[in-house]
């Protein structure tokens, strides 16, 4: 069973079919759903807001609400939560206590931190369990993640605020990169939309060259495309400087960004 089924829930859903899941084994929640939504669930045939008492309790109940939601979509998801019922939420700043707090009665819980090219099958989730878990939920739970992208299993809970500031972030800080880069390119003359361009290009194909070779570093790669005294050195010269330089400044995003999380999380 899924419980909300926007922009995360979404991506969810679709590589679940995309993988194979029978439509069956498949109940979406979701109390304001799309045109879209409600289409594409009527196509797959599977039960949108079932009524209440009309469903048993679920063997895994995925839970992908906005987190300011929870408290509010607690009541009817009761029901749900019961004790032979794995809950994997992926709701951000929300802590297993909180989880138990809300759904008292959930016989075991995870707590996934996925990021948004996980639309693209091109995520990374970090999931940290409790101790009720056992080696079969384990499994479905890296099933059901993986249908997104890879699963970085955490062995403690404290550390998915840090997953939170390098991965689940971590693609905004790439998009800005982005934009620096096609702002550096007017500032050196080209036109904007052609700046843009080449930024964009050049941030994909770089990526894809790293999905492509799983075996080299990034240090590999980036010293692969350095020459000796050569233009790409001459940049990484500023990039790399010890003040100022980008490692100082991802360090203090990543460090702010591990900061929000753990407020956040109470």
């Amino acid at each position: 069973m899924l419980a909300g089924a926007g922009q995360m829930g979404g991506a969810l859903l679709e590589a679940w079919l995309d993988v194979g899941i029978d439509h069956r084994c498949l109940t979406v929640l979701e109390p304001r759903p799309s045109g879209p939504l409600v289409e594409r669930l009527d196509r797959a045939g599977i039960v949108l807001n079932p009524l209440a008492g009309t469903r048993p309790s679920p063997d895994v109940l995925v839970l992908a609400v906005k987190p300011q939601m929870l408290e509010r979509a607690a009541p009817d998801l009761l029901p749900y939560a019961q004790p032979g019922t794995l809950l994997i939420s992926v709701l951000a700043g929300k802590t297993i206590a909180d989880l138990r707090r809300a759904l008292p009665d959930v016989g075991s819980i995870a707590r996934a931190m996925p990021n948004t090219p996980a639309a693209i099958r091109r995520g990374i989730t970090g999931v940290a369990v409790d101790a009720a878990v056992n080696e079969n939920q384990k499994a479905a739970i890296q099933f059901l993640l993986a249908a997104v992208g890879e699963v970085e299993w955490l062995a403690d809970e404290n550390l998915i605020d840090a997953v939170t500031a390098v991965s689940g972030s971590g693609p905004a800080y790439v998009f800005y990169l982005t934009e620096c880069l096609a702002k550096a390119g007017e500032a050196v003359g080209l036109e904007a939309a052609v700046a843009m361009r080449l930024a964009r290009a050049t941030v994909e194909g770089a990526g894809g060259l790293m999905a492509a070779r799983p075996g080299d570093t990034s240090e590999m790669l980036r010293r692969n495309v350095t020459s000796p005294g050569g233009t790409t050195a001459a940049a990484l010269d500023v990039l790399m400087m010890d003040t100022g330089g980008l490692p100082m400044l991802i360090s203090a995003a990543v460090a702010a960004a591990h900061r929000r999380a753990a407020e956040l999380s109470g």
